[in-house]
């Protein structure tokens, strides 16, 4: 008798766990904020990191009882785009970045150093997609004065991991 009513409450209690790792969010649950801090000091629920708690089930929100799984998911947002449905010029690249380039620098600063290396190299040199794939990563990261890392306009470098990726859109025939 008392091993059946010991099996019930550990059914109650795994029923009880595997339901929550699903549960939607509803509007109660958002009483807490959500996201504290801006940028890089950005938190969920003032706990963790959004890329740190991917698979951590059991995290609860600093000094209180609440779960943080509901409100992260392993399931990425994923959208595609037929970039073969529009006419590309020779020169026409994709920048895939990590907030590392993106935190410090914006798109007409990436537009203008992609068009400044590119034309500095000949139009069928491979290279040049790696030059300014590596040429972002170092304006980005400044330079290491006594202030710490400094870009060319004094502000901050940025303190995080940087890593960029170039990619050609104008066909194999262009950079072959």
């Amino acid at each position: 008798r008392r091993c059946a009513g010991s099996l019930r409450l550990l059914t109650c209690r795994l029923w009880f766990i595997l339901t929550r790792a699903y549960k939607k969010v509803e509007e109660d649950d958002l009483k807490f904020p959500l996201i504290y801090g801006e940028g890089k000091k950005a938190r969920v629920m003032a706990t963790i990191g959004v890329t740190r708690g991917l698979g951590d089930h059991d995290l609860k929100v600093f000094s209180s009882n609440i779960h943080i799984k509901p409100f992260l998911s392993c399931f990425p947002e994923v959208r595609v785009y037929d970039l073969t449905q529009y006419e590309h010029c020779p020169d026409d690249v994709l920048v895939l970045g990590t907030d590392g380039l993106w935190d410090v620098t914006n798109d007409k600063e990436v537009a203008g150093v992609v068009m400044e290396v590119l034309m500095s190299y000949e139009p069928n040199d491979p290279c040049r997609y790696t030059m300014v794939a590596q040429e972002l990563v170092v304006r980005s990261r400044g330079v290491l004065k006594e202030r710490g890392w400094r870009l060319a306009n004094d502000k901050l470098g940025s303190g995080d991991d940087i890593s960029v990726f170039v990619i050609p859109l104008g066909g194999p025939g262009n950079y072959t």
